[in-house]
């Protein structure tokens, strides 16, 4: 069996605020702007290198979609930045008509999504973004699991033309993926190898996926561990192959279950491999206020429910 280092604790918003400080020295076109949060989502490097390249337009979110598009027509590749909740929900008319159906080359960058927002609560807990998002024609949907691979998706959408919704968090969570690493969008990355049963995560679950692998080996049960951190579009092929290995497959993410990666998963497998199925996410709620590992706990998104649910779906072969 693999096993997986954690390298130390970092939060994915500081992956995201050093490769856009990285972008900024390498790619003049690329522009930043921001709703009022630039310490929060680790902008102030960029903003302090390239004050001419930096917009912070206040706690104006629709305004700021509007403004990217339009930097757009210049030849700029703006990053937007503020929380999931704000980038998302409150300005989808914004992504939709300027960006969405014209086909902007606007890169949305969302910190503080899901329920590891923690002690904020339900109001800023987004946990229908991915599928807010996922719905609108040509856009691309990245959700990132740890700060080495937050801060290589930031630079790889930036060579990506059209839209991205790139999600990241606000926790210090397992920085476990290689430094430098290579990130092909639309390509999941195997984790670990498996016979029994298929477990695919996203965000900050693929590191629950990992702890639940082991216990479940300890158990004589050999699991399949895959990351997709593209959830659009989704690499069918890799999924359809697994479920053909091991008859059974566990969804996991920071999400509503309605709407994110286990339900594109289940589209897949009804189209091409039909595969029994189980999910971990929230069950069509909002959250609450708490820290980050009481919700978790809470709401069963962690290795020891990943590791049940395995086990459930087991049986049902």
């Amino acid at each position: 069996m693999k096993t997986y280092t954690n390298t130390g604790n970092k939060d994915t918003r500081s992956g995201f605020g050093a490769g856009l400080t990285e972008l900024g020295q390498k790619n003049e076109n690329v522009v930043a702007l921001c709703a009022d949060l630039t310490g929060s989502l680790k902008m102030n490097e960029f903003a302090k290198n390239h004050p001419n390249r930096f917009f912070q337009v206040g706690i104006a979110e629709a305004n700021m979609m509007g403004m990217a598009a339009g930097m757009t027509i210049g030849g700029k590749i703006p990053f937007t930045g503020t929380f999931a909740n704000f980038s998302t929900g409150r300005v989808y008319d914004q992504i939709r008509q300027s960006i969405a159906y014209s086909d902007k080359n606007v890169k949305i960058c969302a910190s503080h999504s899901g329920l590891t927002l923690g002690e904020d609560g339900a109001t800023h807990q987004i946990l229908e973004d991915i599928g807010l998002m996922k719905m609108l024609p040509g856009m691309t949907v990245i959700n990132t699991c740890d700060y080495n691979q937050t801060k290589a998706a930031t630079l790889a959408v930036a060579q990506h033309h059209g839209p991205v919704y790139l999600r990241f968090g606000r926790p210090k969570v397992a920085n476990f993926t290689p430094e430098n690493g290579e990130f092909q969008i639309g390509k999941a990355v195997h984790l670990q190898e498996g016979k029994d049963v298929t477990i695919v995560a996203t965000g900050h679950l693929v590191w629950e996926a990992l702890e639940a692998a082991k216990e479940l080996h300890e158990k004589g049960i050999s699991a399949e561990v895959i990351n997709i951190h593209t959830i659009k579009p989704l690499d069918e092929q890799a999924i359809i192959k697994s479920v053909q290995k091991t008859g059974a497959i566990v969804t996991a993410e920071e999400h509503n279950y309605l709407g994110g990666l286990g339900e594109s998963v289940a589209r897949t497998l009804a189209l091409h491999q039909p595969t029994p199925q189980e999910f971990v996410a929230t069950n069509d709620t909002f959250g609450e206020s708490g820290t980050p590992a009481q919700l978790l706990e809470k709401y069963g998104l962690n290795a020891k429910n990943i590791a049940l649910k395995a086990q459930k779906v087991i049986a049902r072969k």
